[in-house]
């Protein structure tokens, strides 16, 4: 029985520890939700995969399968294309800021900022965050807006936010 009780602690121990330092990356997290399979999809296609599984930290704003049904599909067949892996890998740098922050970071500069705040993405355009209805939304260099529904999603090497609208650089 002493014995049983051992091996079920040592594997409890290695588990619970595998857990703690093992985290998925933020693509790994993509990858592991339906909601992203687009997303996910389009990041191979940009071949962006590899990058965004580095150290980072980064912080993603992704757009939803839904945010990406928005887009005319024939658009959005066209971005997946191997021709156009320049302008679609743009588009999806444009959702990433090269620091980690959280809603609360989003809170407190947005108090601090009179309820605006720019990112600078990983493309070098800007993405404006505003608190407008008790709602945050990200707003696009082109005026769009895109609300953001759910917030820190945790990865080992940042975080993401989950957008409904995808964002259009220039």
């Amino acid at each position: 029985m002493k014995k049983l009780v051992l091996i079920l602690t040592i594997t409890m121990t290695l588990a619970l520890s595998k857990n703690a330092t093992a985290q998925e990356t933020i693509v790994d997290v993509a990858v592991g939700n339906e909601d992203f399979t687009t997303l996910v999809t389009a990041l191979k296609a940009a071949d962006l995969v590899g990058a965004l599984q580095g150290d980072g930290p980064f912080t993603v704003f992704a757009p939803t399968n839904d945010a990406f049904a928005k887009i005319d599909s024939k658009t959005l067949n066209s971005l997946l294309e191997t021709k156009n892996q320049k302008e679609l890998a743009n588009i999806l740098t444009y959702h990433v800021v090269s620091s980690k922050i959280t809603a609360n970071d989003v809170i407190d500069a947005l108090k601090n900022g009179n309820g605006t705040v720019e990112l600078k993405a990983l493309n070098g355009q800007v993405l404006t965050v505003i608190q407008k209805d008790e709602k945050i939304w990200l707003k696009d260099v082109n005026g769009n807006y895109s609300e953001i529904v759910a917030t820190d999603v945790m990865g080992s090497n940042g975080v993401i936010h989950v957008i409904n609208t995808v964002a259009m650089p220039k």
